[in-house]
This record gives C-alpha cells, structure tokens and sequence, in this order.
C-alpha cells in the first residue's frame, strides 16, 4: 500500500474519468489532461461502459462518480477490484450519504476520494483541481498488485482486539490524512471499551466527518464520535476532530477539556494535525502518545517536535503499511519519532508505551 521508489518517468499516467454528470466529466478530464504526466485516455457515463472501458483500455486509474444509474461506484469496485492492476479515485457529493456511500466504497477497495465542486462555488475550482491532480498522481503510485479487495477488510484483516486497559490519566493523540478511512477502520477496533482517550485528526470535509465518527462507532468498542466543543476527556472515548475546525486540548486542573476553533488553517489544513498535537504537548506533556499515520505532505511533523520537546511518546506508521508516506516520513525526518511501527503492531506499541517513561520506553516494531 505504500508508494513505490520509482518515479513515474516517460509513460504516462492512463485515467479513464467515470461520471454521469457531462459537466464534471469535462471538468475533470480538462483539468487531467493539462498535466504533462496525465493521459486521459476515455470516458463513461455510468457503471456499466465504465467496466466495458476498463477491460478495453486497461487505465491505472480511475476516477469513478459514486452514485450514478445503471450500475453505481460500488458495483464496478465489487467487480473489479482484486482482478485488474487499476486504482480507483471516488468522486463524491458532499453530502451525507455522499459520505457514507464513500466509505463503504473505501472500505471496497477505493484508495482515496474527492468531494466534487459545489455548483455555482468558482471560488472552490482551484483547490478540486489541485487536490484532483495530486490524488490521481499518488494513486498511480500505489501498489495494486499488493492489495487485496477489501471486501476481506470488513471480515477478516482487523487488528485482534487488546487486554482490557487499566491505565489513567494518559491520552493518545492519532494524525493521519490519505488512507485515514481505511486504516482507522482496520486500527480502532483493536481498542477496548475501557481504553484511554484518542483524540484524531483525519483532514477530511466538515460534511464528512459526523458520518466517518458513526461509521467507525459501529465498529469499536470505545465509544466514537465527533469532537464537541469544552468537553472532558473521557477513558473509553475517541474523539474526531470536526471537519472544518481544529481540535486542541486544554487542561484546567487535573482534567484535560477539548477546544475547537475556527482559525486559520495550520500547515496547510483545517483541522491539523500539528495544531492538535502541540495542544496534547501543553496539555499532557510527558502522559501522551503521539501518533502520525499515512497522508500527505507534512501536517504533524512540527507537532511530533513539541510531542518530544514535552516528553510525550512518538510514534510513526511504517513506510510499508501507509497508504502514502509522507506525513510519517516528514515526522521521521525531524528526528523526534521513538518509534517507527507497521500498522498491525501499532495498537500494541501504544498501549505497552503507557505508564512507561521515556527513559525507560523500550518498543520495537515487533511490540
């Protein structure tokens, strides 16, 4: 799942645009078609010409609308993923069944996805556009010989569950962003109901993140939700930061209380991860554990530095398990992660590193 060394050097990138929509399929096959590695080679209007184009022109990626007629997103990804060497970019309504329908398409084998352009909203084309391009670019990247339909996900490749917890006081503190879904849902559930507080930041659409919070509820035995605002930390709750705002942490006394703010974005995002994690490092100092999972850029390596300078615990998802190494990469760079973990493993490192000073910290990949 992580991206390949090579670069994509002289043969371009082939993406087939899926979309029942003329007026998206023409924006997204304009906007593709002006990078110089990007070769949009056809189109679809729905599900089915969408299997038919696949089997004839044989893209590396495709960028697949999730609701359309005929045959939807979720029905090609059913038939296709696992059987063809292609990566598949969701587009996506931001709604909230556009969320929930985008997560079950993740859960599918999807790696990532994008929320299409609010109509009449000129203001928000420059950033789809970018986004679109930087997504398809690293979903030609991705490893599709590697992964399995992730139909299997749901069943059978979630983390075992841990031992009933019997630590206070500590809180854990998850960055991630590409790949977040799906690998949120592989890693939560391994958390028991009695566990310390999670607070996450996965950069994701305000629209999206109630749902994502549900989606992930009805799965783990911790109790998970959207983060509302000037709330206690609780032992069994995990916490989502809202979509368009940053989650932060504030102690008064012995209990630590949730801030969310609609500031500006911190590198880059709103919510961010190194707002999040410079607030746990005020807040908690050396009873934290930080983690920066799979994304894009570099959103939590300043906050893995104030992580350190506090004395909380660092750790980073391995290159071989993130769906993109970038962000775990730029915090490993900065020379403050303790550990480096691959995602199986990364439950049980959390909870040995749990009333284990920093001096005394001693976990491996093989915790």
């Amino acid at each position: 799942m992580a991206l390949t060394g090579a670069k994509m050097t002289g043969k371009k990138i082939r993406v087939l645009v899926v979309d029942d929509s003329a007026i998206v399929r023409s924006l997204i096959r304009g906007t593709l078609s002006q990078h110089p590695q990007i070769e949009v080679v056809g189109v679809a209007a729905d599900g089915l010409e969408a299997l038919t184009q696949i089997r004839a022109l044989r893209p590396d990626v495709v960028t697949l609308d999730v609701e359309m007629p005929r045959l939807n997103g979720i029905a090609v990804l059913e038939r296709v993923v696992g059987k063809a060497p292609v990566n598949f970019l969701m587009v996506s309504t931001l709604t909230q069944t556009g969320a929930q329908i985008t997560f079950e398409a993740l859960n599918k084998g999807a790696v990532d996805y994008i929320t299409k352009p609010q109509p009449g909203n000129q203001s928000g084309l420059p950033e789809f556009r970018k986004q679109l391009i930087e997504k398809v670019l690293t979903a030609a990247r991705l490893r599709t010989g590697r992964r399995r339909a992730p139909a299997k996900v749901a069943a059978d490749d979630v983390l075992p569950m841990l031992p009933p917890n019997q630590t206070r006081g500590w809180t854990v503190a998850i960055g991630i962003s590409c790949g977040g879904p799906q690998t949120l849902y592989r890693m939560l559930p391994a958390f028991p109901s009695d566990f310390v507080p999670i607070v996450v930041t996965q950069h994701m659409p305000a629209q999206f993140t109630g749902p994502f919070a549900e989606h992930l509820n009805a799965r783990c035995p911790m109790n998970v939700r959207e983060a509302r605002d000037n709330e206690p930390l609780q032992q069994g709750t995990i916490l989502i930061a809202p979509g368009d705002r940053h989650l932060r942490l504030v102690r008064r006394g012995a209990q630590v209380f949730t801030r969310l703010d609609s500031g500006p974005p911190v590198s880059g995002h709103r919510p961010s991860v190194d707002a999040m994690f410079r607030s746990v490092a005020e807040a908690c100092g050396p009873r934290a554990v930080g983690v920066i999972m799979t994304g894009m850029g570099r959103d939590g390596a300043d906050g893995i530095v104030a992580l350190s300078k506090a004395g909380a615990h660092t750790i980073a998802q391995d290159e071989e398990t993130s769906y993109v190494y970038g962000m775990p990469k730029a915090a490993v760079e900065t020379g403050c992660v303790d550990h480096v973990v691959p995602l199986p493993q990364i439950p049980a490192a959390v909870s040995k590193l749990l009333n284990m000073t920093k001096r005394r910290a001693s976990v491996t990949a093989k915790a």
